[in-house]
């Protein structure tokens, strides 16, 4: 006689959790963009001057973002917004404020990275509202 030693099915969650870590994540993608265009008048003034390099990379890396907002539902999403953070911390060649800013919103997309996975694992425990074993449907 063989146990059964699968780990159990769960139903689906009857709202859906990622709807809400979407919005999560455009939204601070939104706030970083505010940011980001805000270092313009500080590079401009303090870090040497505005140059067409400088003003066209924080350009290229507020386009980035705004793209990268509807994004946010596609499974590589954390991925490209992690990305977008390397690219601003190398941004801090033109300024080092620049380079902080991308550390500290890399601290906040690390932490969204782990309500993700959290969320996952709720998911696949079957410990959100509404999941039931399949067995007992």
């Amino acid at each position: 006689m063989s146990e059964n030693t699968a780990a159990p099915r769960f139903t689906p969650p009857t709202v859906d959790p990622w709807k809400g870590l979407r919005g999560v994540m455009a939204g601070t993608l939104i706030l970083e963009l505010i940011v980001v265009l805000l270092c313009l008048p500080v590079v401009w003034k303090i870090g040497g001057g505005l140059t067409w390099i400088s003003g066209g990379y924080l350009g290229l890396i507020a386009v980035a973002m705004v793209l990268a907002c509807g994004m946010q539902g596609r499974p590589y999403a954390l991925q490209l917004d992690l990305a977008l953070q390397v690219a601003i911390i190398v941004g801090g060649v033109f300024h080092w404020s620049i380079a902080v800013i991308g550390v500290v919103f890399l601290s906040v997309w690390l932490y969204i990275g782990y309500i993700k996975r959290d969320i996952q694992q709720r998911i696949d425990e079957g410990r959100l509202a509404g999941q039931r074993p399949i067995d007992e449907i």
